[in-house]
């Protein structure tokens, strides 16, 4: 047996995962299946490129077959609710698809094992693949393309790849932003972008020269995996790179999505959903997998790891950024540690809904949330519906570990970390790789996977209330 099948082998039997089944996923993937760092382009860029451009096609078909197979991807807005800036409808409805002959009733009454062993686990609630897998890195949504490309001239669209999910299952763009400094002024983003270009026009006088220095640097652009000059990029022009508020649009979110730099090999990388900035000033966990405990580390962290898919080697050839943690880094987390949540006026000061502005079945659905559905021990009202702890659903319970899905191995998640519900309406698609595209498809998930038995009212309840929050 040669030395690479070798390797081979005893990966894939250290996962449970067929010998034959492997080979074929490591063949569609660029790294050896036990490899750590990322190796040198060794073949001319214009040549990449025109096959890049050539799979494309093939590739995006692929993924839009996957997510039409696990989802309804119709548009299915909630009548009357939007999102905090009103730009955006809320989507409403389950829209992962079950197995044929199977009810929500039905699968909840059955043991993790019954639903294992008949594969019945809804192809939806399974972890998703990134749109491809074996290249990976971050893909960014069409109008965040096109404003950057408006304002700044700095082109973030991929030639490999296109961002996979349709708008109206993303927030709103651009999202509005709220200082905890000027909770007075509601949005002070005007209903704008904040770009490189227009950040100091509409920020100053309203926050304070530190915060000012922190901004600019987070809309700085700095080189990263698939945005730079060197040849291994993935934009037909040499970039200048990409910012940290090319995902964290206005600081929430634009559901930009890469693979997360915390896992190796590649074809094990889950896909990670970029979370909202909202709030982080009351969170002491960062990061989904590496609980990072302050947003100093976590801001170091993206920089260093983040933007080059983990591999800190790889970066020094691009033009690596290191902030220096003193004098950019403290900069960076006081203007990430002012950014407030939306207005929620139906709840009192201690997370509570206002008895006198909720509706009846709001709160019906506080009462499933603090009783029966559990919801309330790890989403604590007291900090911002959020217990900074990290937990393992052990969601393996449910499907056979080593099956693959677009070239991506689907293994257990591990713990992962509480994310806050304040302000849960603005931020679909949801869990952290964001295989669940409604807040009702959420409650199903965790009505299944926690074995809560929520009747339907129930659900429907618990939906209306996060629609407070």
């Amino acid at each position: 047996m040669s030395k690479p099948l070798k390797r081979n082998v005893l990966f894939a039997a250290a996962f449970l995962i067929p010998a034959t089944l492997f080979t074929l996923i490591a063949a569609s993937d660029p790294l050896p299946p036990d490899a750590t760092y990322r190796p040198l382009p060794t073949r001319p860029f214009s040549a990449v490129k025109a096959d890049d451009e050539a799979q494309k096609p093939r590739v995006m078909l692929r993924q839009a077959d996957l997510l039409n197979r696990r989802y309804d991807m119709s548009d299915r807005p909630i009548a009357g609710v939007m999102m905090s800036a009103a730009r955006k409808a809320v989507q409403g409805g389950v829209r992962v698809k079950l197995p044929a002959g199977v009810t929500w009733e039905s699968l909840a009454e059955m043991s993790p094992d019954e639903i294992r062993q008949r594969g019945l686990m809804p192809e939806g609630f399974l972890p998703l693949p990134h749109v491809k897998q074996a290249t990976g890195g971050q893909v960014i949504p069409d109008r965040h393309i096109d404003e950057i490309r408006r304002q700044e001239a700095r082109d973030l669209r991929r030639f490999d790849v296109n961002f996979d999910l349709p708008d109206h299952l993303t927030p709103e763009f651009p999202p509005p932003v709220f200082l905890t400094t000027q909770p007075h002024l509601g949005d002070v983003s005007r209903g704008q972008l904040l770009t490189i270009k227009n950040f100091y026009e509409f920020m100053n006088g309203i926050i304070t020269p530190v915060q000012m220095e922190g901004l600019r640097l987070l809309l700085t652009p700095f080189p990263q995996e698939e945005f730079n000059q060197t040849e291994d990029r993935k934009v037909a022009e040499q970039s200048t790179g990409i910012s940290c508020l090319d995902c964290h649009a206005n600081f929430h979110t634009n559901a930009a999505f890469h693979l997360t730099p915390d896992v190796r090999p590649q074809a094990a990388r889950f896909r990670l959903d970029t979370t909202s900035l909202r709030g982080v000033f009351n969170q002491q966990v960062h990061g989904s997998k590496r609980s990072l405990r302050s947003v100093e580390d976590f801001t170091e962290f993206e920089q260093r790891t983040a933007y080059f898919n983990g591999d800190h080697v790889s970066a020094t050839r691009k033009g690596v950024h290191l902030p220096d943690r003193t004098n950019q880094v403290a900069m960076m987390a006081q203007m990430q540690n002012i950014i407030d949540f939306p207005p929620a006026p139906k709840l009192d000061p201690f997370g509570r809904l206002d008895r006198t502005k909720a509706t009846e079945q709001e709160l019906a659905g506080e009462q499933v949330f603090f009783g029966k559905a559990r919801c309330a021990e790890c989403h604590v009202s007291q900090t911002s519906f959020m217990d900074n702890s990290m937990h393992d659903l052990k969601l393996e319970r449910f499907y056979q570990i080593g099956n693959t899905s677009n070239d991506f191995v689907i293994l257990p998640d591990g713990p992962i970390k509480t994310f806050t519900l304040r302000g849960i309406k603005d931020s679909p698609p949801y869990l952290h790789d964001g295989r669940l595209m409604t807040l009702a498809d959420t409650v199903e998930f965790f009505n299944l996977v926690l074995g809560l038995k929520l009747t339907q009212q129930e659900k429907e309840a618990l939906v209306a209330y996060m629609l407070t929050l």
